[in-house]
This record gives structure tokens, sequence and C-alpha cells, in this order.
């Protein structure tokens, strides 16, 4: 069921920043959030969150985000993606803690920074030029069943169901992609899942790049991003998929996991998210 609004936008973030008492951040957050719908993730490691509401109670907790002193300046200067709404994205809204904002898999690995290495963003313009040449390898850090639906051309889709698979698949080729002398250019949607795995593909001796705030700040950045991509961006809200203008886009829940059994338990979670379907 669609709720139109052209003030309704979705906006998403995400920090990786110490937080020694995530569940203080998480109970303030859930008093200064009561207007929005979306999921915020707080963990020891930072905060990581997709949201939507009005344009004024959106901008509302945005500052209070960023200047209330129960945070302590920990989200001062977020980076925040913003997209309008057809579809209202979110009925309710969550705020949980966790262990991590997003889970990897692998003992020890964060997305805090580390001045011990080296930066691995390129921005949009500059990741253009990069996909282009012969001896990088375009990896989608995704699930398969985002990459099918669309992706940057000439990509790679390592075939995994959950992000915490990736690291296996990682490891399964690193030796390769070295002996081939490749450079690995990665990207995700947002941006956070490449964070979590940029330091540690590093690690394993491989010279990885990722995109800049994901495909959401790809398509928001350059004007033609048609050109580099294919298809449409699964987003995981009611609004299910957006093209690269960041406009929603009509294909539903089903059309994305059909004729993928194994995907069913994410069909009924779509269902769930939209009770009035």
């Amino acid at each position: 069921m669609s709720d139109l609004s052209d003030s309704h936008i979705h906006s998403s973030f995400y920090r990786f920043v110490t937080l020694a008492e995530p569940e203080r951040v998480a109970q303030r957050l859930r008093e200064i959030s009561t207007e929005l719908g979306g999921n915020i993730l707080v963990a020891p490691e930072g905060i990581s969150a997709a949201i939507a509401g009005p344009a004024q109670a959106l901008a509302k907790f945005e500052l209070a985000l960023q200047q209330d002193p129960v945070f302590d300046g920990a989200f001062t200067g977020m980076w925040f993606k913003h997209s309008a709404c057809t579809t209202k994205p979110f009925t309710l809204i969550k705020v949980h803690t966790k262990p991590e904002i997003v889970a990897f898999g692998v003992p020890g690995v964060s997305g805090l920074p580390d001045a011990s290495k080296a930066n691995t963003h390129v921005p949009p313009a500059q990741w253009r030029e990069l996909i282009a040449q012969p001896d990088v390898l375009v990896l989608d850090n995704r699930n398969s069943f985002e990459f099918k639906l669309g992706r940057f051309k000439n990509a790679v889709d390592p075939e995994v169901a959950h992000f915490r698979d990736f690291p296996a698949y990682v490891a399964s080729h690193a030796e390769e992609w070295k002996a081939e002398g490749k450079r690995i250019a990665m990207y995700c949607t947002g941006g956070i899942r490449c964070e979590k795995t940029s330091a540690w593909m590093q690690e394993q001796g491989l010279d990885v790049y990722q995109l800049d705030g994901g495909i959401v700040n790809y398509f928001k950045a350059l004007p033609d991003a048609e050109r580099d991509w294919e298809g449409e961006l699964f987003v995981f809200d009611k609004r299910i998929a957006i093209d690269t203008k960041l406009q929603e886009t009509s294909t539903t829940a089903e059309e994305v996991y059909a004729g993928l059994p194994d995907e069913a338990w994410r069909l009924a979670r779509a269902k769930r998210l939209d009770p009035g379907a």
C-alpha cells in the first residue's frame, strides 16, 4: 500500500566510532525519533540507520543526532544520504543494540578507522575511471539477489546469500587475484559493508578500493550514472528498488525473489514490512 507524500524523505547514514555506552545512546535515539520510521542499529563500533519521515521531522532528528549532549559529539558532521519517496518506506521506528552494526563473520574485524592503513575510498567521478582499467576486478559486496536486480557493468557476483559469507569468497580467490595482478574495486549499497571489509582485505595482501558512499552516492553524484550501471538498486524497505535517479521503480518483492526458494524468508519479511499490501 502506498502512502503518497512529496515531503517524505528517506535518510541513510552510518559512522564507525567507539561508543562506550551503546544502550544509553539507543535509548536517547528512541526518544528523539518518535516521528520517524525505520531501523537504527547501535553497537560499540558505531551507528547505522535507514530511516524516513516528513522533511521537517527528519531535519529535527538529524540536528539532534549531531548536537544532543548524550552523544558527546560522536555524530557531529554525519553524512546523511537523502532520497525523496513515493511509498512511505517504513511503518515503525526500531532502535536496536547489537555487537556489530554490520555482521562480518570474522572475529576481531572492525570498521573503526585505522590510521596505519591506506585510505581506500574512491569518489564517484574517480570510480568511473578506475573500473574502466583492464587490471581492475569490479567486485560486488552484496547478496546475490541484489546483484541480479542491478549491478555495475562487468562486475563479479560472489554468489553469497549473506554478508557474513563474503570473507570466505574473498579468501578462496585472493591468491588468484594477486597472481594476476588484479586491483579490486569493491562496492555496496551505501558503503558500510565495504568499510567493514576493506581493511581486512588489505591484510590479505590485496590492493583494494571502495566506492565512497556506495551506489546511492554514485547515483546522486553522477547525472549519467546509467552509463556504468545495469538494472535497478535494491533497497531494504517498502520501496523495494530505485533507479539511477533515486526514484522508486515498479518492481515488487515477488519479482525480486522469484525463483529463489532459499530467499522465501526475505519475501516473508518484505510482506511484514508492508502489512497493508
